[in-house]
């Protein structure tokens, strides 16, 4: 790999409440938390621009990893965080997180009790079973059915 090839880092996730987040991803997913940082553009030069908001940004920037999958949660406390996670597959941009678990049901039964909402109506069996879970703020998460072996 030469020195300018991109090598994967993170993904990031704005988050209304971070500790319901932390809850959903570190103890339903198994997730484990990591590095954070309080934030603040009028401290950092560039920040907003980096972040695309206008004005002011205050933040709590919270790593999160599972394996080599890490997270970063962002929770935005100046603006406030708006908007709302893609309702379906067929819009563009991020559509969901996918995840191996070994029952289905098991693994939407927790992530249900640390307060995402499974969507009964994506349960299918197309050749692997699987089901679709919103975390709190909405975003999907895919569960599959691991395979074997």
């Amino acid at each position: 790999m030469a020195a300018s090839d991109p090598r994967p880092s993170h993904l990031g996730l704005c988050v209304s409440d971070l500790d319901r987040s932390l809850r959903f991803y570190c103890d339903g997913l198994g997730f484990t938390r990591g590095g954070g940082y309080d934030l603040d553009s009028t401290a950092q030069t560039g920040l907003d621009r980096s972040l695309e908001v206008d004005g002011r940004a205050r933040i709590r920037s919270q790593f999160i990893s599972h394996g080599t999958l890490q997270i970063e949660l962002l929770a935005f406390s100046e603006p406030p965080a708006g908007g709302t996670p893609s309702p379906r597959r067929n819009l563009l941009g991020l559509t969901h997180l996918a995840f191996f678990v070994d029952d289905v049901d098991e693994a939407a039964a927790r992530l249900a009790a640390c307060g995402g909402t499974v969507l009964g109506d994506t349960r299918s069996n197309p050749g692997v079973e699987l089901v679709f879970v919103a975390d709190p703020d909405g975003v999907r998460v895919e569960l599959m059915g691991a395979p074997p072996g």
